[in-house]
């Protein structure tokens, strides 16, 4: 399956494609350091993106690294409902040399995050890393999952956003891999 959506704002401008499939990835974001970290994602979640960006990063990388989250969040919760069935529910340790990061997904149709990853330093290259945080609230609450994202130990700042990043994407390969049965993974019989 094959998702696209285009984001135009006086901010950015974006033209993202997700698929579920295992084609070439091709990220340009603008911002070096998100460039490497979704194209870590895609590995690692099983899923291919191509992102073409262009924002205001004369100003800083706030509005292009949250539209992306937006946008992904939207083709992912799109991919959801199209699905027939699914795990639901994913977790993953990444450890990162002496850095260690945990996620745990529910494809719940509640969104909410948990982010409690106290960061080494304030930037990595010249990207903020309080900006992490936002990508993954903006993805979250826009692909409608429950997630809880630790950072549980420490070190470089770089090793701590990679194994979060990382972790993520491992335990969504493993909410969205295809459940025994077709029946939704809700003793609801639904999630919206």
């Amino acid at each position: 399956m094959i998702f696209q959506k285009e984001r135009n704002t006086a901010e950015t401008q974006l033209s993202i494609i997700l698929a579920d499939d295992k084609r070439t990835s091709e990220i340009n974001t603008g911002v070096g350091f998100l460039n490497h970290m979704l194209t870590l994602f895609t590995f690692h979640s099983g899923l291919s993106i191509v992102i073409e960006a262009n924002g205001d990063t004369d100003v800083d990388d706030h509005h292009v690294t949250e539209d992306i989250g937006i946008v992904l969040g939207q083709l992912l919760l799109d991919m959801i409902r199209e699905r027939k069935s699914f795990q639901r529910y994913g977790v993953s340790y990444i450890p990162m040399d002496e850095s260690l990061s945990r996620a745990v997904v529910d494809i719940s149709g509640r969104p909410y995050l948990s982010f409690n990853a106290n960061l080494s330093k304030e930037k990595v290259g010249t990207f903020d890393t309080e900006l992490v945080e936002e990508f993954f609230r903006a993805f979250t609450i826009n692909a409608r999952l429950t997630t809880h994202i630790d950072l549980l130990r420490g070190g470089n700042t770089h090793h701590e956003i990679e194994g979060i990043f990382k972790s993520f994407a491992r335990a969504l390969k493993m909410a969205l891999s295809p459940s025994d049965n077709d029946s939704v993974p809700s003793s609801k019989g639904v999630i919206e």
